[in-house]
């Protein structure tokens, strides 16, 4: 997998976002221009208890560990890798077995002067309308908790077809005033333009509120949403439950 990522936002939006995910990672991680830097981080909320977390902006990686052997551990086999050489889960179980990974999902940030919004007709609905809970429901378990959806922390901009929510997107307040949108659209309305307009309401909600907005996609589809609004690619993120032998 090649996610080679040149850094493209503005300085000054890539240095929030790693504040950002610097708060996430715990009270001494920080990222370090060009470097790897592995932290001890027990409650780190980078990745699920336990694990390992990489996650890359611009040039920087920061890697949080449950504990001290794991570090020495993965200091040692993270050694002589660039950050974005770190997205290739193949390449790390070479150098640092493990059982279980999550991602790699691209991250993306906004840089308000490049925003390109879209016509949208998206409604304003409280988190707890019975028709958004309704299309979680429909798009099941996996896609839903890949949305993020039911985790925000706004009101959702959603998109109505007959007496249903198709589409649906909103964000959930992070550290540093970082919105983190999701965007969820049912199965059998996809592929129609659907999540570029809820996507579009979101993004415009969130920068009158002087948030900081941030993309996360796995899906090329997803990634093109992104695009088309103006974000741009700036890292990754992937967790690893490392091998106990």
């Amino acid at each position: 997998m090649n996610l080679h990522l040149p850094a493209t936002a503005a300085h000054s939006v890539l240095h929030e976002a790693q504040a950002a995910w610097s708060r996430l990672a715990g009270p001494d991680a920080s990222f370090s221009p060009g470097r790897t830097s592995v932290v001890v981080s027990p409650s780190s909320r980078l990745s699920p208890p336990g694990w390992m977390a990489v996650v890359v902006l611009g040039d920087a990686a920061l890697v949080t560990v449950p504990d001290a052997r794991t570090a020495d551990q993965a200091t040692t086999a993270l050694r002589g890798l660039v950050p974005q050489e770190l997205a290739d889960p193949a390449r790390l179980h070479d150098r640092l077995p493990f059982t279980e990974v999550l991602g790699p999902a691209h991250l993306l940030f906004l840089t308000p002067s490049r925003f390109r919004p879209v016509p949208s007709v998206a409604e304003r609905v409280p988190v707890d309308d019975p028709l958004l809970l309704a299309l979680l429901d429909r798009c099941g378990p996996a896609d839903a908790d890949e949305s993020a959806l039911a985790d925000i922390t706004s009101s959702a901009r959603v998109v109505r077809r007959d007496s249903e929510i198709v589409a649906a997107a909103g964000h959930e307040l992070w550290p540093r005033r970082t919105a983190h949108l999701s965007i969820l659209t049912d199965p059998r309305h996809r592929r129609r333009g659907l999540a570029l307009d809820v996507g579009s309401a979101a993004v415009t909600d969130a920068l009158a509120q002087g948030l900081l907005c941030q993309w996360r996609g796995r899906t090329l589809a997803s990634r093109r949403v992104a695009h088309t609004l103006g974000f741009q690619e700036t890292g990754f993120q992937l967790s690893l439950r490392l091998s106990e032998d």
